[in-house]
């Protein structure tokens, strides 16, 4: 009879198998790529992110993950790929992309699989050096934490804060324990050279104008929450009320 620890540990072999194979052709990156952006999109519009669309000029860094499917196991292991993308800190401007696969496993039970979309906000310059390595656990190497979703919450101090969206019943993205492992093969077809992770976000040494409607999805957040603080003082010594964005002013609270 297969033990509890013996599933889990075929379980998470099974999802570092999936994580480590797989050959993507550059149209299967750029697709991926455009996946991210639209993940952005569906996060920054969504009403219950405020805290997320708020606070991504502060973000060190954000990993994208489009889909992150759910097993349907009863130990159900969990896994997607996606990019990360660092923010410089004295421009604001966002990098191209590195690529990554997040895997984990959690406990409970799961009926069926499901399919998210997760945002990973790297809040700290700690988590960002981290995520340079081949491989990072989150809740080891650096400390990871759920996002505050909705008015009025509180974000916990982590050097990593998840967030996911969902139309199943897998509302939260569960990331301690959890694997984040470079894809260099899928960063050396992406930018046709060999090159590492530190090299595309922090030394700038290569681009793909492919993902630039990525970076200005993610510039946009930054910019309009920017521009929406800085004047928001001086309207209200004003008296006047600035209007609400779209995100803010549909859906119900």
């Amino acid at each position: 009879m297969m033990t509890r620890r013996t599933l889990f540990r075929s379980t998470l072999a099974a999802v570092c198998m999936l994580a480590s194979v797989g050959v993507a052709s550059v149209s299967d990156l750029e697709e991926l790529v455009s996946d991210a952006r639209s993940a952005v999109a569906d996060f920054t519009s969504d009403p219950a992110m405020d805290w997320f669309r708020d606070n991504v000029k502060n973000a060190k860094g954000v990993l994208v993950i489009p889909r992150l499917l759910k097993g349907g196991f009863i130990f159900g292991g969990s896994g997607g790929s996606g990019v990360l993308l660092a923010r410089d800190p004295q421009t604001g401007a966002w990098s191209y992309p590195a690529f990554y696969t997040l895997g984990s496993v959690t406990a409970g039970a799961q009926i069926g699989g499901e399919a998210a979309q997760v945002m990973l906000m790297v809040m700290t310059q700690r988590g960002l050096d981290s995520m340079m390595a081949t491989s990072v656990k989150l809740g080891a190497d650096i400390e990871a934490a759920a996002g505050p979703v909705g008015v009025g919450t509180k974000a916990a101090t982590a050097d990593v804060l998840a967030f996911s969206r969902t139309k199943g019943l897998f509302g939260g993205a569960t990331v301690e324990g959890a694997w984040i492992g470079e894809r260099e093969g899928w960063n050396e077809e992406y930018y046709g050279r060999p090159v590492r992770p530190v090299e595309i976000l922090l030394d700038h040494k290569v681009s793909n104008p492919q993902a630039d409607p990525l970076r200005a999805a993610l510039a946009k957040v930054s910019a309009s929450v920017a521009t929406r603080q800085e004047l928001e003082p001086a309207a209200a010594a004003a008296g006047l009320a600035l209007p609400m964005s779209r995100a803010h002013s549909t859906g119900k609270r």
